[in-house]
């Protein structure tokens, strides 16, 4: 027998224009990693800091699959990953333990995502990471740090190694267990997490043809594609035209992540 889901609260009436903003956001955010089948289960976690001195920050609610979640589910917690607002869901302080090291380090760092994709742990557990063989691939190199894995992210000292290790990348591939984006926008992160995951997927189809077969790009082009899609032309693109549209297709599907 299906268990109902519970009702919300009427979030939207007390919360700013500017948090729902955000909500509405980030469930689409959820929406899409479930689309793109990128979703494990009710695992992994996308977060988002509400604007204010509190620090506090949306959260998926740990007992919904990411299609399920809407702009009103979003549970806001503190830094220890405590919720702050009344909420009928679970949530999972634990895990919290990888976003808030990154949300607290990184002034910049407004959303972060984190993945468990079937392509992303393959590459992460390939000695030699990310490959600049594919556009996507040498779209998203540039920008990615590596973590060495800890086991299960509850330790809370391991956030000082990950903060160190990100350095100011916007990207991470944290061996042996997945991906990692961060972006002053759910719009930005989303994005540096279409192009990795993109990438990751790409290079384990090309190694069916082994390594040794792969077309090397010519000198100094990974360089130039860095410099091609950097910056605020890149940023642009990612708010302005592309997230929009991946809004519209959300919309088309199911427009519920909205409610």
């Amino acid at each position: 027998m299906a268990t109902a889901l519970k009702s919300p609260p009427n979030v939207r009436d007390q919360v700013s224009e500017e948090e729902w903003k955000l909500r509405v956001d980030l469930a689409a955010a959820y929406r899409l990693v479930a689309h793109y089948g990128w979703d494990d289960i009710i695992f992994t976690h996308l977060s988002v800091r509400v604007p204010g001195p509190e620090h506090h920050f949306l959260i998926n609610p740990y007992n919904l699959m990411f299609e399920e979640i809407t702009a009103s589910s979003l549970v806001k917690i503190d830094t220890n990953g405590t919720p702050v607002m009344e909420t009928p869901y679970l949530t999972n302080p634990a895990g919290f333990t990888i976003h808030s090291a990154i949300h607290m380090a990184r002034d910049d760092a407004h959303a972060v995502m984190h993945l468990h994709t079937p392509y992303g742990q393959a590459v992460s557990a390939m000695a030699f990471g990310l490959l600049p063989h594919t556009q996507t691939a040498m779209i998203a190199q540039h920008d990615v740090a590596y973590h060495e894995y800890e086991g299960i992210a509850t330790d809370l000292e391991e956030r000082e190694r990950l903060v160190a290790d990100m350095g100011s990348k916007n990207a991470m591939i944290l061996r042996n267990h997945g991906t990692l984006t961060v972006g002053e926008t759910v719009a930005d992160a989303f994005m540096r997490l279409y192009f990795l995951e993109r990438a990751c997927e790409a290079q384990v189809h090309m190694l069916a043809a082994g390594r040794d077969n792969l077309n090397n790009p010519p000198q100094g082009t990974p360089e130039k594609v860095k410099d091609q899609s950097s910056g605020q032309g890149m940023k642009m693109l990612n708010q302005m035209l592309a997230w929009p549209a991946l809004l519209r297709k959300l919309d088309r599907i199911d427009p519920s992540f909205r409610d």
